[in-house]
């Protein structure tokens, strides 16, 4: 063993290597005929090691999923900041959105996944499950921009029988405005990702939107 080659690196490389492998398996497959045996045999691995690596089938398109999630965007995402504009904020945060959408490897898995739960609602629960563990970007940047009292309805509401503003309602507001050019067409029709252009201009409509309906005496 090489002085680089301890055994936590050896251990990071068989994890990648099975990530990767499992990719290649459920794009070429799908999510049913892909087994643990599979894909174990296309990483040259054995079939303990992947299951000491990832409980289960579901556990492992679980991890993808966040792993392209994170690959598709560069560095952290940006924190709310009190003392910066909201609307900049906001098309920071959806133009890496957009990005993310944009990505052939990402919708592709998303194919397969929704196939997936079209075919088990258990296993598709189950899936969101895992992939709601960790609250989303734009989801954390609402819930702070409300605590510090710059996003709420006009009476303080969401507008949901008068209970008080709810990041996470308002969070698939805005998403769902993306999501109808950006997802949803390319996921479920074929239709071709947006160009840098189209991105942009999906952003602003929906940075503007949601602004309207919720910001505190802001329009910038």
């Amino acid at each position: 063993m090489s002085t680089a080659d301890t055994p936590q690196r050896l251990t990071d490389r068989k994890r990648a290597a099975i990530l990767e492998a499992a990719i290649e398996e459920f794009l070429a497959a799908g999510y049913d005929a892909t087994s643990m045996d599979r894909i174990a045999a296309r990483a040259s691995v054995s079939k303990r090691t992947v299951y000491n690596h990832f409980p289960s089938k579901e556990a492992l398109f679980a991890a993808i999923l966040h792993r392209l999630w994170d690959a598709a965007l560069t560095g952290a995402a940006p924190a709310y900041r009190a003392d910066a504009p909201l609307r900049a904020q906001l098309l920071d945060l959806l133009q890496r959105k957009l990005r993310l959408m944009s990505d052939e490897s990402f919708l592709a898995l998303a194919r397969v996944a929704i196939a997936a739960g079209i075919h088990s609602p258990e296993r598709a629960r189950d899936m969101v499950a895992r992939i709601g563990e960790r609250e989303e970007d734009v989801t954390v940047w609402i819930r702070a921009a409300a605590a510090d009292g710059r996003l709420a309805d006009a009476n303080g509401t969401n507008g949901t029988n008068g209970a008080p503003f709810d990041p996470l309602f308002a969070a698939h507001q805005l998403h769902a405005l993306v999501k109808a050019f950006a997802f949803w067409p390319q996921v479920t029709m074929g239709q071709p990702t947006l160009s840098e252009a189209e991105q942009h201009n999906v952003a602003q409509s929906a940075a503007d939107m949601f602004l309207a309906r919720y910001a505190r005496g802001e329009r910038d």
